[in-house]
């Protein structure tokens, strides 16, 4: 082996200066030989050192090296034996050498001096001025001086061995507590924003970086979309404003990073406007900047831009970090990517399992599901109605054990043939139960489920028990599922605490039984699952009780808001259990009260439906008063088209009279079903004309006459002095009537 490689293969002693364990040998040789140069002499690829030396001249005395070729101790470690000179004048390439010294003229002796490896790695030498003979004595003494360097060498070696052993071991200790760390962080990550905060948490706890920034190659390859914040480094084109996206071809660093594949990184601010002068004036310090490739199935999904408060060079940490950690956010990436699909599968499913509730005459139905947070978005939870005939109505709401897809394949079947019975079996909610748990462990699947079935059915307005237009006697059985609630027309909210039967696929024999309530107009039956009032800590009574209170604030709130404002006010995220939730409310009605021909403001009007309500003098009565009107207008047979285009008049109408109009306020609906004509009015105590405008664009209102000039089939004013009283509502005080009427 050549000795340069030798001695490069050889652990660093740092034996490059004066050391006092090899001066005291030098000063060992003088004395014990008796000579005037002594000198511990060290290979090394840049000449040779001289970390024990006594007697050389400057400077080699004072710097320790000799920078020469052909010295005598290469040529002892070249051949691995003694040289020994007693006139080295003899020898005249030891000659050349020794003139330097002073000692041309004197004689010479090099013994090896040996690493570990039993291989020569310098000399003991010792020169005098003179020639002379070298006894066998002179050389057994330098042979054992010789031997205590070999000895100390040796033993350093060894040491710094350990040592090293010792800093790799703790570099691979790091390193693995890095590759947990990286493990740990990005494991929960199931969004791209939380992949983006867990490499900020990594970039600044081993790179003390400031900020970082990940964006997402879209799948076209013709942009990118940064995933929070665009950083610094990424401004708009010609507005030099950041923007959230930057086009694949722009002259900006992380776009040619998207292209290229290839990592880049800039020490400052200086560098990075040199190469892009585009960001010249937007970015917000000095510092550095790291650009790092993301690359997946063999292209770059995304890429993370790292950035430094002040100038630094790529050092050899932050590129082995940084190599470190792109292959965890592409795998990250690519799990997020395999989650998305399958959420879009669990949502196509849950969408097919959980169809729109039927539109069913004087009936208000809304519904909403919730899927679980951390699950694949689909479950075991369900609602259904079924309109059995015109005055029947069945409503269902399920849940079964589980969140996951195999939840939501029995929940399918549960859901189908409870559906089925329902349509072709005219029973008691009690029986229907029955039939479902009986086919159930019979067919298939035995699944655990908790279920609420009710049964509505229209009360007669005429005869001896008449009831009020729109009342509703309700029938329900529960088989282990949470209690049903009723919003009532003076606002409270009644619990149907009734003791439960069994739940599903337990005992199929078991006796179920029904009982029986009534929803009046205007009252509001709310089903719904457990996730919606189950929470850790707290009993179920006590969350039902909430529920009830929160129910009860929403008492002017539409029914079409009232499941998605439940489960947003009760249910904390992030969201551990799916929700279903299905509120039905008893619509308003309105009954003919004129069979005579009626002149209405030139309309005459055969059959008139005609209601009236007193508003609050108060916003907060606005959505109860548009939620009457339409009832009125749903119940008497207007078309779904025409009740929106109503509802927007009337609000228009109602809002003008509450925010300007003041007090007391009479909303009045006129229906005449053979001339297919609705007329509704708002009465208010203001006597000033509303006028039509073109507002600019800019401009938040002014508008609402102009709705009614386009979307009425006539609208106008009538005015009111105080001396007529108008309706059962009406007022003897002066003010005005805003009136439209729509044809159907």
């Amino acid at each position: 082996m050549a000795p340069d490689v030798q001695a490069l293969r050889q652990p660093r002693l740092g034996l490059t200066h004066a050391d006092d364990e090899f001066d005291r040998i030098a000063r060992l040789v003088c004395r014990q030989l008796d000579v005037s140069i002594a000198t511990v002499a060290l290979l090394s690829p840049e000449g040779v050192v001289l970390p024990g030396s006594l007697g050389m001249p400057e400077p080699y005395q004072s710097t320790r090296r000799i920078p020469l070729d052909g010295t005598l101790t290469r040529r002892v470690v070249e051949s691995g034996n003694p040289l020994v000179l007693q006139d080295v004048s003899a020898d005249p390439s030891a000659a050349r050498i020794c003139a330097i010294f002073g000692v041309e003229h004197g004689a010479a002796v090099a013994l090896p001096v040996h690493a570990g490896d039993n291989r020569p790695v310098g000399a003991l030498v010792a020169m005098d001025t003179a020639p002379r003979v070298w006894t066998g004595a002179d050389l057994a003494t330098l042979s054992d001086l010789a031997a205590s360097c070999s000895g100390e060498i040796r033993l350093r070696t060894e040491r710094e061995r350990a040592r090293q052993a010792e800093r790799a071991a703790r570099r691979e200790q790091r390193r693995s507590q890095l590759l947990l760390s990286l493990s740990e962080a990005f494991a929960g990550a199931t969004t791209a924003a939380q992949v983006e905060r867990a490499i900020r948490g990594v970039v600044d706890r081993g790179m003390g970086a400031s900020s970082s920034y990940l964006a997402l190659v879209d799948a076209d390859r013709r942009g990118l979309t940064f995933v929070s914040t665009a950083p610094d480094v990424a401004p708009a084109p010609r507005s030099g404003r950041r923007s959230s996206r930057a086009r694949i071809d722009d002259d900006l660093p992380v776009s040619e990073v998207a292209r290229t594949g290839v990592p880049q990184f800039f020490s400052g601010a200086r560098e990075l406007v040199a190469r892009y002068p585009l960001l010249g004036g937007s970015l917000d310090d000095d510092g550095a900047c790291s650009l790092m490739p993301v690359h997946a199935d063999g292209r770059v999904a995304a890429v993370v831009c790292t950035r430094w408060e002040s100038e630094r060079a790529l050092d050899r940490d932050t590129a082995s970090l940084e190599a470190t950690l792109a292959p965890y956010v592409a795998h990250a990436l690519d799990r997020i990517a395999l989650l998305e699909a399958r959420r879009r599968v669990s949502t196509t499913l849950q969408a097919a399992l959980l169809t729109a509730p039927p539109a069913v005459a004087n009936l208000d139905i809304a519904t909403t599901y919730e899927p679980a947070t951390r699950t694949d978005q689909v479950g075991g939870d369900w609602y259904d109605v079924v309109a059995v005939d015109d005055d029947t109505t069945v409503l269902m709401i399920g849940d079964v054990t589980g969140h996951d897809m195999q939840a939501a394949a029995h929940m399918g079947q549960l859901r189908s043939m409870l559906r089925a019975l329902a349509w072709s079996h005219d029973e008691t909610p009690s029986v229907l139960l029955t039939l479902l748990d009986r086919a159930n462990h019979q067919l298939g699947p035995r699944a655990g489920a908790t279920a609420v079935v009710v049964r509505l059915e229209r009360l007669p307005v005429v005869g001896e028990q008449g009831h009020k237009p729109g009342t509703y006697a309700v029938t329900w059985s529960n088989a282990g599922h949470p209690p049903p609630l009723v919003l009532r027309q003076d606002g409270s909210v009644e619990v149907l605490r009734r003791p439960a039967d069994l739940l599903l696929g337990v005992l199929p024999a078991t006796r179920r039984s029904d009982h029986s309530t009534t929803l009046r107009p205007g009252e509001t039956l709310l089903l719904y699952t457990d996730g919606l009032v189950e929470r850790r800590r707290e009993t179920m009574a006590d969350r039902i009780a909430l529920l009830a209170e929160t129910f009860a604030r929403t008492a002017a709130a539409a029914t079409a808001t009232l499941p998605a404002t439940l489960v947003r006010t009760m249910v904390p995220a992030p969201q551990r259990d799916d929700v279903a939730v299905l509120a039905v409310r008893a619509r308003e009605a309105a009954s003919v009260t004129a069979e005579a021909p009626v002149d209405v403001d030139g309309v005459v009007a055969t059959s008139l439906v005609r209601a009236e309500r007193r508003v609050a003098d108060s916003l907060a009565d606005l959505g109860p008063a548009r939620r009457w009107i339409d009832d009125i207008l749903e119940t008497s047979g207007v078309a779904q088209r025409e009740r929106r285009t109503a509802m927007l008049l009337s609000s228009e109408l109602l809002t003008n009279a509450l925010e300007h109009g003041g007090g007391p306020v009479t909303a009045t609906v006129m229906i005449d079903a053979e001339s297919a004509h609705v007329r509704v009015g708002v009465r208010d105590a203001s006597t000033e004309r509303p006028q039509l405008r073109n507002p600019d664009p800019h401009e938040l209102s002014g508008r609402g006459v102009l709705f009614l000039d386009r979307l009425a089939a006539r609208w106008g004013v009538i005015d009111h002095d105080g001396a007529e009283m108008i309706g059962r509502h009406g007022q003897d005080v002066a003010g005005k009537t805003v009136w439209f009427e729509l044809r159907t």
